[in-house]
C-alpha cells in the first residue's frame, strides 16, 4: 500500500544524490556549504546547475563573485561535511574549524578548492534564477578533475571510491560497488 507524503518533503523521495561540498569567495571571505541539490542541465556546452538557499551566506558570494567549485567529499570526511551543513560561514571560518585545506585552484583565481577532496568542477557563474526560497545557480565549468586511481573510464570506481549520499534529515549511505551490464 502507497501513503500521500507532504509536498514538503517530495524532495526526499528523488533526492538522494551525492553530497558536494561548494566553496565559493567574494574579496577575502571564502566559504564552504554542504550541498546535495545539484544537477547536468546540459553536456553540449557542459552546464552544472546547484540550488543554494537565498539566506546562505554561500548565495551572497556566489553572486558577487561569480564562481563556485564543486568539491566531491568521500566517505572519509563525512564528520566535515556535516560540520560545514550545520554552521553558517557568517560566523565561523569552515576552513579553519573543519580543518579543510584550501588549495588554490587551477583556473579560477579567487575561490579555492578543498585539498581533501577527491575531485573538484571548477565553475563560472553564467546565470541564476530565484526559484522560491532558493537560487539555481547555472555555472559553467573551466576545469574538471578527479583522484586518475578512483575515477576510470568515466565513472567513480565505486570499490575504491566511497562517495556520500544524502538521504535527507541526518540519514546518510555510502555508495557501493557498481554493476555492469
Amino acid at each position: 500500500m502507497k501513503e500521500e507524503i507532504s509536498l514538503s518533503r517530495v524532495n526526499r523521495l528523488i533526492n538522494s544524490g551525492n553530497v558536494i561540498l561548494v566553496t565559493s569567495s567574494y574579496k577575502d571571505r571564502s566559504n564552504i556549504i554542504t550541498l546535495a541539490w545539484h544537477s547536468p542541465i546540459s553536456i553540449k556546452p557542459p552546464v552544472i546547475g546547484i540550488s543554494v538557499a537565498k539566506t546562505h551566506f554561500s548565495s551572497e558570494l556566489i553572486l558577487k563573485g561569480e564562481e563556485f567549485i564543486i568539491n566531491i567529499p568521500d566517505w572519509s570526511l563525512l564528520d566535515k561535511v556535516i560540520y560545514c551543513g550545520k554552521h553558517s560561514g557568517r560566523d565561523v571560518d569552515k576552513f579553519k574549524e573543519a580543518k579543510l585545506t584550501k588549495e588554490k585552484a587551477n583556473r579560477l583565481i579567487r575561490t579555492p578548492k578543498i585539498f581533501e577532496c577527491i575531485g573538484s568542477i571548477e565553475c563560472i557563474l553564467r546565470d541564476y534564477k530565484e526559484i522560491g526560497d532558493h537560487y539555481l545557480f547555472i555555472g559553467e565549468p573551466i576545469y574538471v578533475e578527479a583522484e586518475s586511481e578512483l575515477f576510470k573510464q568515466d565513472i567513480w570506481d565505486t570499490s575504491k571510491a566511497d562517495l556520500i549520499y544524502h538521504l535527507g534529515s541526518n540519514f546518510f549511505m555510502k555508495s557501493s560497488k557498481f554493476i555492469e551490464k
